[in-house]
């Protein structure tokens, strides 16, 4: 985290949100939850221009919950590469079927 700052900006457009932890009831100008994010450098990315800086006092709490997220993430990217094999080979089975049926269809003729 650099200079020990944290930028918070809110979007309806936002992937995330901060549920529980510090900034939990914070809001930004348009009333929806803010996002937490570590800033290094460059514009905030919200469309209602929502920003501010916190103090980092509880770094430990923020690593803890950038884990979690991180830890999530690496989940939900198993998750997603085991459904993309399975549809593979649901795939080769219908292909499989399809010319067993063909097979059969000329059989029948």
């Amino acid at each position: 985290m650099a200079g020990g700052r944290t930028s918070l900006g809110g979007s309806p457009d936002s992937s995330s949100s901060s549920r529980g932890g510090l900034y939990a009831n914070m809001k930004c100008n348009c009333g929806l939850d803010v996002v937490v994010r570590t800033m290094k450098k460059g514009p905030n990315d919200t469309d209602c221009n929502f920003m501010k800086w916190v103090d980092c006092n509880n770094g430990d709490d923020l690593r803890f919950h950038i884990f979690e997220r991180e830890t999530k993430i690496a989940e939900l990217e198993m998750h997603k590469a085991m459904l993309e094999d399975k549809v593979k080979r649901l795939q080769g089975k219908k292909e499989n079927f399809a010319d067993e049926l063909q097979e059969m269809k000329a059989e029948i003729t």
